[in-house]
């Protein structure tokens, strides 16, 4: 499905906003398959219970490698999508440029000491919820990501996925961004360039996800650097 994407649009709404919402990229029956790996620990190299580190409530895993399908695809196409609104971010913030391809990415986060996978998945019951935060996890940082919503919207209430971006000497800005099933949403994972009167300056944005009310929420997240 990211053949399809409307990739100028998602570039204007990025560098609008730091986010954008670009539609489906997973099929109902593809959303329940992954849900389902969730209970095979086999597939994870690491588990969070959120409120132990004081990030929240609720728990998530990190995937271990290989990755399951169609995670290698999905990741490695959008990320040739994303690395020309990458590099010219990096350009625009006077910042190290991002290789063309996800493979290469990969190699560099190795050489830099970062080998262990970042895509993960989240589940939220009742009265969970995800406090802001950003998806370092080492130097070397891609500076956009993805979150897909992997739940019907009907099967849950509340927890909406919120992002809050700061601007210097600014009160801080809370966005909610509406997903659908299987629906993804870009953003950026710590800065992004806005136009001044004097240049482009830096503006923080973190990402978090509401208190559920009722139900259970799942969600996918790729991440394209690797940690430490």
């Amino acid at each position: 499905m990211t053949d399809a994407l409307d990739w100028p649009r998602i570039t204007d709404d990025l560098n609008a906003q730091g986010w954008a919402i670009v539609g489906p990229l997973l099929t109902p029956a593809t959303c329940e398959a992954l849900q389902a790996l969730y209970d095979q620990p086999e597939r994870f190299r690491s588990r969070i219970l959120m409120q132990r580190h004081g990030f929240g409530q609720g728990e998530y895993q990190y995937f271990d490698n290989p990755l399951p399908d169609p995670l290698p695809r999905l990741r490695a196409r959008l990320y040739a999508g994303l690395a020309p609104i990458a590099n010219s971010w990096a350009a625009r913030l006077e910042r190290p440029s991002f290789p063309d391809r996800l493979d290469e990415l990969t190699a560099q986060c190795r050489a830099a000491g970062q080998t262990r996978p970042t895509s993960l998945m989240l589940r939220y019951g009742p009265g969970d919820y995800n406090r802001l935060h950003q998806d370092l996890y080492g130097d070397l940082v891609f500076p956009l990501q993805a979150a897909i919503l992997l739940s019907d919207p009907g099967e849950f209430e509340g927890g909406e996925f919120v992002l809050v971006e700061q601007k210097p000497r600014s009160q801080s800005q809370a966005h909610v961004v509406p997903l659908k099933h299987g629906e993804a949403v870009i953003f950026a994972v710590r800065e992004r360039p806005v136009a001044g009167a004097r240049g482009d300056y830096r503006v923080q944005m973190r990402h978090g996800v509401s208190r559920v009310r009722a139900g259970r929420r799942m969600t996918l997240g790729l991440i394209f650097h690797d940690a430490t």
